[in-house]
């Protein structure tokens, strides 16, 4: 008995934290399985106070690290200062049968510890884009399906944006936003005054602008933009399920965390029918144990949650739990990150920055909006950022050295750039699967990742130059230069799919409640249910589409469905 509970969440990352919580909340005992060790908010952030000049390398990698780790070392975030919440290369392998940056966080808080916390909404358009086109499936649900859950999720999250009235990007539950920049502020309008179907925004960022009681009750201080969040934060200023969403729970009397427990599998009964627990073992001890429960949300994280899936073999299911219709680890999609344009802008010369804030502007898709108007499918939505440059003198030895570097001359000209976040099409040859001769440390096969960028991403990108250098030089903008930063699928850190949601089970795994077809009482709601991935970054909807699975199978658990 001491191995039975109601329910059974794998991953305590950000939607695990989600399910959990609402579980516990409403009475379930609920085990919270995470393969890592436990992080606990404020005592377990190492790095978070330390200054500078006390970083041995002062925040670098070491060549030897960046030998060691040329995936984790590709990530913006894999610095000296936040290094040991990455998943290191060696410790953990995977096959690319094409090259793939597979970023990982093995902890409690997952990824949220190290995220670049931007949350965005879908649009309507964003979940009936594959009903307009014909690529994929049909998502089973609609915007106004999600609505009431991305406030829910908000008001808990604390979210600071503007109400900007789009129809292409929802307004949400806001808390104050940071002041624009003057330049950030031109561009916006110079974009409004030359075109009618875009729009440059403050970036809407997880960070606390204001307090409210739910946030007192978080134990959360107002975010003061240190802009060192990957740290993980002092104040609890930016959202992470560590200083949120696993306390809540955990108060409850209700939650049970295993940390350092590696999920091998779902337990499936024959005579049953239906998943009865997950076999986990130990990551220290290497033992294993098996963990009972009427119901099982699997939040591994995408590709992880793919490969636990994939691993759950039967009688009834030879081929990954579920899979009947062989399309698990299939129609994987990501973000397209390659493109970026810089430029220089000579107004306000008389202007500068003082401080700081931990967002950047945003410029939501317009491309292929309401009727298909490219020789590309979707569209992309980009960062817009404004800095003044400025040169520091650097003559002299020693103290006049020190002298020089402590004045800074401001030149007049600001720095303005953007980086395309495009959409990529989930395609059955985007794949993933299990190598049928490796395995880690754990006696589970590794995984095979076998995903590429396609004719459309280049399209795509090549548009995106067009237009924004168009919208550049219609602001005013000199010296416009693009670039191609080679980044490598993966590295976006916004893989999706291969568990994907829809109407019919032959070619979706998971119905509109994010229940598997096959099998009712195992639910799927991080980025493995999603059917395409639009153009927002994709944390909040991960959020909110977790918030209503758990209340709907909460629901069928009181009435005795599951």
């Amino acid at each position: 008995m001491t191995n039975t509970f109601d329910t059974i969440v794998v991953g305590a990352g950000m939607s695990g934290g989600w399910a959990a919580k609402e579980f516990t909340e409403q009475g379930f005992k609920t085990l919270l399985l995470e393969r890592g060790p436990n992080v606990e908010h404020l005592k377990d952030y190492p790095t978070t106070n330390m200054q500078p000049w006390e970083f041995k390398h002062r925040g670098r990698l070491t060549a030897k690290e960046i030998e060691d780790n040329p995936v984790a070392s590709r990530c913006y975030a894999f610095r000296e200062d936040a290094k040991h919440f990455f998943v290191k290369d060696k410790e953990h392998p995977y096959e690319q049968v094409k090259p793939f940056d597979w970023i990982r966080g093995y902890q409690v808080g997952g990824k949220s510890i190290m995220w670049a916390r931007q949350v965005q909404r879908w649009s309507p358009y964003d979940f009936d884009g594959p009903a307009r086109d014909g690529f994929a499936v049909d998502w089973p649900i609609r915007y106004k399906d999600l609505a009431d859950w991305y406030t829910y999720v908000e008001g808990f999250v604390g979210v600071s944006g503007n109400k900007d009235g789009l129809d292409s990007l929802p307004d949400g539950d806001f808390l104050k936003p940071w002041e624009s920049n003057v330049v950030e502020e031109y561009f916006s309008q110079q974009v409004k005054k030359n075109y009618s179907d875009r729009h440059v925004i403050y970036g809407r960022c997880a960070h606390l602008t204001e307090s409210r009681p739910v946030f007192i009750e978080q134990g959360r201080g107002l975010c003061m933009s240190r802009r060192i969040c990957q740290r993980g934060c002092p104040l609890g200023g930016y959202f992470n399920a560590n200083s949120t969403l696993i306390p809540w729970a955990l108060k409850t009397g209700n939650l049970t965390l295993k940390p350092n427990s590696v999920v091998h599998s779902v337990l499936y009964d024959e005579t049953e029918q239906k998943a009865i627990g997950v076999r986990v073992i130990d990551s220290i001890t290497k033992e294993s144990q098996d963990y009972f429960a009427k119901m099982i949300f699997l939040n591994a994280a995408t590709l992880n949650t793919n490969l636990i899936l994939l691993n759950s073999k039967s009688n009834r299911f030879p081929n990954g739990l579920g899979n009947d219709n062989g399309l698990l680890g299939k129609y994987i999609a990501f973000h397209n990150y390659r493109a970026t344009i810089s430029a220089e802008y000579e107004g306000f010369p008389d202007y500068t920055l003082e401080g700081a804030k931990p967002t950047t502007h945003y410029v939501p898709r317009f491309r292929n909006l309401y009727k298909q108007e490219t020789d590309f499918l979707r569209g992309y939505a980009a960062g817009f950022e404004a800095f003044p440059l400025r040169e520091t003198l650097r003559e002299g030895i020693g103290n006049d050295l020190k002298s020089q570097l402590l004045h800074t001359k401001e030149t007049g000209i600001w720095g303005v750039g953007s980086h395309m976040m495009g959409e990529t099409l989930p395609k059955e040859s985007n794949q993933v699967s299990l190598d049928s001769e490796k395995t880690d440390e754990w006696g589970i096969p590794l995984l095979r990742i076998d995903v590429d960028y396609d004719d459309n991403d280049e399209k795509m990108i090549q548009d995106f130059y067009e237009q924004f250098s168009e919208m550049y030089s219609k602001a005013g903008f000199s010296n416009i230069v693009t670039n191609d930063n080679g980044r490598r699928p993966g590295n976006d850190i916004h893989e999706m799919g291969g568990v994907r949601m829809g109407k019919d089970p032959k070619t979706s795994l998971l119905n509109a409640w994010n229940q598997m077809h096959e099998c009712k009482n195992v639910f799927v709601t991080d980025g493995a249910c999603m059917t395409s991935t639009s153009t927002q970054n994709p944390s909040l909807t991960f959020m909110a589409i977790t918030a209503r699975a758990a209340n709907y199978a909460i629901q069928q658990l009181k009435k005795d469905l599951i």
